[in-house]
């Protein structure tokens, strides 16, 4: 009875909800919870079932919290917007809520790309660290207020691969002229070096890469691109990711409806979203290795970036950084934040971290 009563409390002290999103009060009157539908779209296909299935953890989570009085319904991209388009269908009141990469909208601005990733970042713990205690997420909730939207992180894939390419990259030769899917500021970083960038939507790569439209690919990683079928038709498979160190992802969530929810369901909402956001990257290193291991028992012939391509992009990355600075006064002050924060995190992870694994991650087969 106490628990009824602090929750009944709650919902009179709480906002209306938008039309859009309330439903009439369950049977019990006034003492019950209201029931609140939402749409959330992905930008990510039910295929991919480590991203668009995190999304849909986080929705039950929800509706268990909650006595599945707030439920949440999950549309994969293409089913309500392209995906793409996700942030546009928030912004525009079209959805509660979608599950995206930020890094997808720096045509909007390319201070966008900082809370997913950029090239030669901080890989995912030092992201979160950076997001949660080195004032990103004030950061991203003050560029968000002009989209209509508010996040939550939910889910990181981790350090990602360098892409799959149907020809060998031996030097930064074959880098120029190269049509190269690949999302973010990475694709500006490679137009810098020559290539020729295009974003493509997850369920659009394939058929392009097939019809020779474009010659590379970056996605994910073995997990992703194994189900997305890449390795049959581009049997290169680069590493390391160095323009996605990590990449994290958000739900974006309308500003009105997230206002309009009583405190138990933001509570709801928040929890789930914080379970979802470490079940993602723990299911990537869990079926990372056990993919990579199929492609190349199957014929993907793995590849090291080449020396002087990496060079080349650190190059034009910071370059491109102080260029966008120059122009975007928002960019500059985020950029400055967030390189503030990496070169700290860099030199910690180099005693600590990298020592170690420099050693530990070869000894089974170099000491004897």
């Amino acid at each position: 009875m106490q628990r009824r009563a602090l929750l009944t409390a709650a919902v009179a002290a709480a906002p209306a909800l938008p039309a859009a999103a309330q439903a009439p009060a369950p049977a019990g009157g006034a003492e019950g919870m209201p029931e609140v539908r939402w749409r959330l779209t992905s930008s990510f296909p039910r295929s991919t079932d480590i991203l668009y299935g995190t999304a849909e953890k986080m929705t039950k989570r929800v509706a268990q919290l909650t006595d599945n009085r707030f439920q949440i319904r999950l549309f994969a991209a293409g089913e309500i917007v392209g995906g793409l388009q996700a942030l546009d269908a928030v912004q525009n009141n079209t959805v509660e809520a979608c599950h995206t990469a930020t890094y997808y909208y720096t045509g909007k601005d390319p201070s966008f790309a900082f809370f997913t990733v950029v090239p030669f970042g901080m890989n995912d713990r030092q992201q979160t660290s950076w997001y949660q205690q080195g004032g990103g997420q004030a950061l991203m909730e003050e560029l968000l207020k002009d989209y209509n939207a508010v996040p939550f992180m939910l889910g990181n894939t981790g350090a990602q691969m360098g892409g799959w390419f149907r020809k060998e990259i031996k030097g930064l030769d074959d880098v120029k002229g190269l049509k190269f899917r690949i999302a973010g500021l990475a694709g500006d970083m490679f137009a810098k070096m020559g290539a020729v960038p295009t974003q493509l939507a997850a369920s659009d790569i394939y058929p392009a890469l097939e019809r020779g439209t474009i010659d590379a690919v970056e996605f994910v990683g073995p997990h992703d691109d194994e189900k997305l079928g890449f390795a049959r038709v581009a049997p290169y498979y680069y590493y390391p990711g160095f323009f996605e160190p990590c990449a994290q992802t958000h739900l974006l969530v309308n500003q009105r409806a997230l206002a309009a929810l009583p405190p138990h369901y933001r509570a709801a909402l928040e929890t789930a979203c914080a379970e979802a956001n470490t079940d993602m990257l723990s299911r990537y290193d869990q079926s990372n290795p056990e993919a990579l291991r199929r492609l190349v028992g199957a014929g993907t012939q793995l590849r090291p970036w080449p020396r002087d391509v990496m060079t080349a992009a650190w190059k034009a990355a910071n370059e491109l950084y102080d260029e966008i600075g120059n122009r975007n006064e928002r960019f500059k002050r985020i950029w400055e934040s967030y390189r503030k924060y990496r070169d700290e995190e860099f030199l910690w992870f180099r005693v600590a971290e990298y020592s170690y694994a420099n050693f530990a991650f070869t000894a089974a087969q170099t000491v004897k």
